[in-house]
């Protein structure tokens, strides 16, 4: 198995599970993601998804290029075309996936690991975290989910990462913007179980809209992204949440 999967308490936790390549993905650990996604979409009693690499060494290096599919001869084109509409997993993530997802980064995020930690919605690092996109060192450019590294870091950040190549550690990329929380690497879980707690006391609901808006934010103009969000709000009394838990958060003790 290549990928560990379980739930517990409303919280999906997968695990890229490849330690002995630094949990890089290979075909076979592509397929077995896209079928994660699409049965976590349709459960309603996950609300958040933690997504992790096995071991200390790599969150994921990347893709398997050694042996990318069992095949010595699926390789460069044929291998993005095998690959594809997933992406390492990651565009499922940020296209079509409508839970929180927190990139829980132990060690090595480079490539296309990196790629897939920046298709999910928040990312906590261990401060012995080190990130990178290494493509172009292979003579090969970052492609896929790289496009989403401008809106999080800038298009001179980017350009720094991509056509340099060389990686940067946890607090560079916590000051970048690339992640959003790093910590001690002892105290890594206790940084994801604070994360975690604090999504599960919003309302799920509202959650799944939010993530959905955001998206559509990042690619609308302005007053198109006005009108999905008004929109949104009517959908989510639909919901139920509103009525259920405005009256608590306004009548708490101050």
């Amino acid at each position: 198995m290549t990928v560990r999967f379980e739930v517990a308490d409303h919280v999906a936790t997968v695990t890229i599970a490849r330690p002995d390549v630094m949990n890089a993905i290979d075909l076979a650990t592509e397929a077995e993601l896209q079928r994660i996604w699409s049965e976590l979409e349709q459960r309603r009693d996950v609300r958040v998804i933690v997504l992790t690499g096995d071991g200390e060494r790599a969150f994921c290096v990347g893709a398997d290029m050694k042996k990318p599919s069992g095949s010595p001869t699926l390789k460069g084109v044929d291998y993005w075309a095998a690959a594809r509409p997933g992406g390492f997993g990651g565009i499922a993530l940020r296209e079509t996936l409508n839970i929180p997802v927190i990139a829980r980064v132990n060690g090595y995020a480079l490539g296309a690991g990196l790629e897939v930690a920046a298709a999910c919605d928040l990312r906590v690092a261990s401060s012995n975290a080190v990130f990178g996109m290494p493509e172009v060192k292979v003579g090969i450019p970052s492609v896929v989910e790289a496009a989403l590294l401008p809106g999080l870091i800038g298009w001179g950040r980017t350009r720094e990462l991509l056509l340099f190549a060389e990686n940067i550690d946890a607090p560079t990329a916590l000051a970048w913007g690339l992640v959003d929380k790093v910590a001690p690497a002892d105290g890594l879980d206790d940084a994801v179980e604070h994360t975690v707690k604090a999504l599960l006391e919003c309302g799920p609901e509202a959650l799944r809209i939010q993530k959905e808006l955001c998206r559509g934010w990042e690619e609308l103009p302005l007053s198109e992204s006005v009108n999905a969000s008004v929109g949104a709000f009517g959908k989510s009394f639909l919901t139920g949440e509103p009525q259920r838990m405005m009256g608590g958060f306004l009548n708490r003790k101050r």
